[in-house]
Parts: C-alpha cells; structure tokens; sequence
C-alpha cells in the first residue's frame, strides 16, 4: 500500500518477517529541499543532546542544531512509534517546500534515512509564543502591547497568505501559541504545518479526520469534520484573545465556573467588563485599541462559520483604526469537549450555522484532538 501527499513523495509501507510494519522512502524531494545525513544531524545536534532540546511536537522531539557551514536551525525528528506522523512528515514537506513567507518558518531540508525521518526549519531564537506568553513570569522576554499587536498582524498576515494569495490556498488546521515561532526581532512564524490541506478554488470545503487542539477547535469542524478556511480564522480569533489576555485558550477556573477563555471573555464583554481579560503585566495600554481587537475577535469565533470574515478582512479589521458593526455579533460558538457544541447565551441550534449537523452522528471520543 502507498500514501502519497500532494505529489512528489511516496511512501510504501512492507511487513517483515517479525510482523512488524517499515516503511519505504520512494521518490525524489522537492527540488529546493535539502536532502541531509543522519550522521550530519546527529554532529549538528550534538547526538541529539538533551541539552539541544528545544520542544516537543504532537509527533516528536525539537532540536537546536548547528550545520558544518554554522547555519544554526532547528531539527524536528519524528517518532519512530508515530504511525500517523510519517504521512503527516511527507505531508509537511509536500505542503511547505514551495512557500516563503516572512511571516512563516522556512523549511529549510530533511533526513529520510531508513527508519529516520527529520525536518530541518530555520532557527527561530525566541522560541515559541507559547513559551514567551504563557511560560513562567520570570521569563526574559517583556510583551508589552506594541509587541503582541505586532505579533497578530505577523500572524493574520502569514494566514492572509496561505489562504489568499497561494494557489492552491493552504488550510493550516492547527493555528495555536505552541505553533507560532518568534524571531530575534519578535517577528511572528506560522510553524508546524504538518495537518496541513491544499484548498482549491472550486471546492466549498473538505471533509477529513478531525485534528488539532481542544480550545482552538471550530465548532463544525470538531462535530463534522467539514473543513473550510474559516477553522482557522476561528483558531485565531482564540489566539487574539490567549494574546491579550496572557491566559491560555484552554478551560480553567472563570469567575469561579470551568469555562473556556472564549467563553468567559464572552460574558465580560455581555457584561461591559471586557477589559477585565486584558493581561496586568501589559501596564499602560490603549484601551480603545485593545477592546477592538478582542472585538474582532468575537467575529473570527462566530458559531456560524458564514458569518466569519475572511482573513484579508481580519487583517484590515486589526491594521485600521476602523468602527466595528457590533450589532452583527452575535455568541461564539465552541466545542466542549464531551462530544457536543456550546455556546453562552446561546442555543446548540444557533451554535450550528445550520440544522446540517446531525448531532447523533457525532463520534463518543474524537482521538486526533489533541489536549493543550
């Protein structure tokens, strides 16, 4: 049997005599890939010290490495157990060779050795958002507004280009704090672009596996698999508010009631408290500036995916200093994580965009969602 990704790499699975399933690299890599040695990965990340860890990846290890030529980049290898991972390496390699963004991490080549199969990115110094935002508070990096507005206009920029300008669009499926990469100078980069889809033109959606991250999730994506542009409009939408508010996206302690931050966020803003979300370690801030900002927000997450903008129209939302049309808001809509949607104030009806779902049919557990 043979999985092949968007053109380009094969891969074909054998059984040998112990049972045990291997697989086969057959094909050529994009011609601007890089093809690199185990044993040069191995030198360039000192044997893959535990010292040059650098993260950890739904699929494997993250390592600092320095090439012969004192390139530094980053190494992400994949895990030997991860049935799932292989396609999605050959996916990611398929999907990404031919981008460049600034605001995306450049693949830069990969290892497909044997059993090895590894990633080579470019190094980005300052590590994850995820890490800078919602690590421990004695970190060294100090987001202060004028950086984490910058860093949502590198963001809605990066996915302005995946899903306006290339063609075919690219759906990135897994928007989220752990996958945004900062540069010395604090650039926002999309990483990760392994649950990654083509989107052409004539097609209204794809129906797929369900994957990504409980708290990012699109209502009609996470109940139906229907995957279009607008899950990851909705994935940055919770990102604004995890951005603004320091605070991760996931359920925590809310006014004294697990919720989510959307979902608590919401009740503020019902309550004319909104500006209770912003982080304290802001300081001073423009509040007229940041209350538009989780304002559009609420639009990226709208339950009915129809009634989100598009990502250009996010942009020019949080680039222009531009009167919202609140009264087209109305409550986000999220998956809650047993199996069913939810949303303040708000019926499952009106959560669904439309009566198309069929709440019988959704599945008891949903195995590719990953937990924050």
């Amino acid at each position: 049997m043979s999985c092949k990704c968007f053109g380009g790499a094969v891969l074909k699975r054998k059984r040998s005599s112990s049972g045990q399933t291997s697989h086969d690299f057959d094909g050529n890599l994009p011609e601007n890939v890089r093809g690199l040695s185990y044993n040069e990965l191995r030198s360039a990340t000192n044997n893959f010290h535990a010292s040059n860890k650098i993260g950890r990846g739904g699929f494997g290890i993250v390592y600092k490495g320095t090439l012969k030529n004192g390139k530094q980049v980053a190494v992400k290898t994949l895990s030997a157990r991860s049935k799932q991972g292989v396609r999605e390496f050959l996916n990611e390699i398929n999907t990404i060779s031919n981008v460049r963004h600034p605001n995306l991490v450049e693949l830069i080549g990969c290892c497909v050795q044997g059993a090895d199969r590894i990633l080579v990115y470019e190094f980005v110094e300052n590590n994850s958002l995820d890490r800078a935002l919602l690590g421990a508070r004695d970190k060294t990096i100090r987001l202060d507004w004028e950086k984490r507005k910058a860093i949502c206009l590198g963001i809605a920029r990066g996915l302005t280009f995946l899903h306006e300008e290339l063609n075919p669009h690219i759906v990135h499926r897994d928007i989220k704090a752990s996958n945004i990469l900062l540069d010395g100078d604090l650039n926002a980069k999309i990483g990760d672009f392994g649950l990654a889809k083509l989107f052409p033109d004539n097609i209204t959606h794809i129906s797929t596996r369900i994957a990504g991250t409980t708290g990012y999730l699109a209502p009609e994506y996470a109940l139906g698999g229907q995957l279009t542009m607008k899950a990851d409009v909705y994935s940055f939408g919770v990102l604004i508010l995890e951005i603004v508010g320091g605070r991760s996206s996931a359920r925590e302690n809310w006014g004294g009631t697990e919720k989510f931050l959307l979902e608590w966020a919401w009740q503020l803003h019902e309550e004319g408290r909104l500006l209770e979300l912003v982080d304290p370690e802001l300081g001073d801030y423009p509040e007229e500036e940041i209350l538009r900002y989780m304002k559009v927000a609420f639009f990226c997450t709208q339950a009915a995916s129809s009634r989100r903008p598009l990502m250009g129209q996010v942009l020019d939302m949080l680039s222009r200093n531009i009167r919202l049309n609140e009264k087209q808001l109305t409550a986000p809509g999220f998956f809650n994580n047993s199996g069913g949607l939810g949303g303040p104030s708000s019926s499952k009806k009106s959560c669904a965009d439309s009566s198309t779902y069929n709440m019988s049919s959704v599945p008891d557990t949903i195995t590719q969602v990953m937990p924050r």
